[in-house]
């Protein structure tokens, strides 16, 4: 059985602070199902994705939904939680029960609201999606983490700060074409490169314009068996998904090598029949500029070490053989972290029906998208195509 994605909302991404994590639910909901001509009541399930962590005292979140229609009382509803890759995690929920035949129809949201708290705070919320036994300590929070992953690669492979500027200034300007974006500001190599007191140092090699931003924001899908699917007024069909989670301590693992994410994309295009360059777009999960670095050598565009090929080369600009991150990323879009997997497919739909606007890729048929949980310990791959 083939799931459809035939409906979706996506919220500006930024500081909303007019919003409570109640009302951004209840807003996207109405907003996928009206998108998808389908009504409250013909939905079997409903999967939420929410990383929480301490942003919200409202832990228990699924049910929160039903606000959306009266008809939704009742129904199955369901939390999903995979550090980062929370929101990818309720979409594969979705498509399994879609394939299975437990639902016919399913609901998904992903949402965050972060702003409100300070910058520590929130630094030590994600913190949690570490290793807390051992990493907990680590200065500098989640972006002390990727500091140290950065400072591993570059003894390894070079000093690449030029490169992951490059890719930072890449996300601003595709940024600036993405109405929906929390950062649509174009920067220079030159800001990106040096540091400055506006752009300083925060954790080993990055700099501030090396991380993503603290976000709220929701996204939702409505998926659908193919039969439904036929008689929507558009369709993007889920033609492969794989996931690979690996050790959650970092000291298991060469974190020089994103071995989870590579067998990831292995399982995903091999489960829809492809290979990498088969495909026309690609969002990829940059919560650092470093991951996108990395995640280059993981899906196998480039040998391991050499990513920065991909950028030098132009491979992975809108105009490039694989464009990746059209919409500007985490790092420019923004990234709130149950939102974001859900975010990634919306986006990648919009692709393939072509009604991505601004950040359009031309022609674009088949879509992968890859979000990461904690430092590359949860791996989610989907791979989309147009459907009609």
């Amino acid at each position: 059985m083939t799931a459809c994605l035939i409906g979706w909302y996506h919220s500006k991404f930024g500081k909303l602070a007019d919003e409570t994590l109640e009302s951004l639910m209840i807003k996207a909901a109405r907003g996928a199902l009206d998108d998808a001509g389908i009504a409250a009541k013909d939905i079997d399930d409903i999967f939420v994705g929410h990383f929480n962590s301490g942003f919200s005292e409202q832990d228990f979140a699924a049910s929160l939904v039903l606000g959306a229609d009266p008809d939704l009382r009742f129904k199955r509803a369901t939390r999903v939680e995979n550090a980062c890759a929370t929101g990818s995690a309720a979409i594969h929920a979705a498509v399994n029960a879609v394939r299975s035949g437990q639902s016919k129809i399913a609901l998904v949201v992903g949402v965050e609201k972060m702003t409100h708290l300070d910058s520590v705070t929130a630094g030590n919320n994600l913190l949690h999606a570490c290793y807390v036994t051992e990493e907990a300590g680590i200065k500098g929070g989640f972006t002390g983490v990727f500091g140290r992953i950065a400072d591993s690669y570059f003894q390894k492979y070079g000093d690449r700060s030029d490169t992951i500027a490059k890719i930072a200034v890449k996300a601003h300007a595709n940024a600036v074409n993405n109405p929906l974006a929390q950062m649509p500001k174009p920067l220079t190599f030159e800001f990106c490169r040096d540091v400055s007191e506006k752009n300083p140092l925060v954790a080993g090699p990055l700099r501030r314009t090396d991380c993503s931003l603290i976000s709220d924001g929701v996204a939702a899908v409505v998926i659908a068996h193919s039969d439904i699917a036929l008689r929507a007024k558009k369709a993007v069909a889920v033609r492969a998904i794989a996931q690979v989670n690996d050790y959650l301590p970092m000291s298991r693992r060469d974190m020089t090598h994103l071995e989870g994410a590579e067998l990831a994309w292995q399982r995903g295009l091999d489960a829809a029949g492809l290979k990498l360059l088969d495909l026309d777009v690609v969002e990829t999960h940059d919560c650092f500029t470093v991951a996108e670095l990395m995640e280059y050598e993981a899906m196998g565009l480039t040998a391991p070490g050499e990513g920065y090929k991909a950028v030098d080369e132009g491979w992975v600009y809108k105009d490039g053989k694989l464009p990746v991150n059209v919409s500007g990323g985490l790092k420019a879009k923004g990234h709130p972290i149950g939102a974001t997997g859900v975010s990634m497919h919306v986006l990648q739909a919009m692709q393939l029906t072509n009604s991505a606007g601004g950040i359009q890729v031309k022609d674009a048929e088949l879509a992968g998208i890859f979000n990461m949980g904690g430092a590359g310990v949860a791996n989610y791959v989907s791979i989309l195509q147009a459907f009609r």
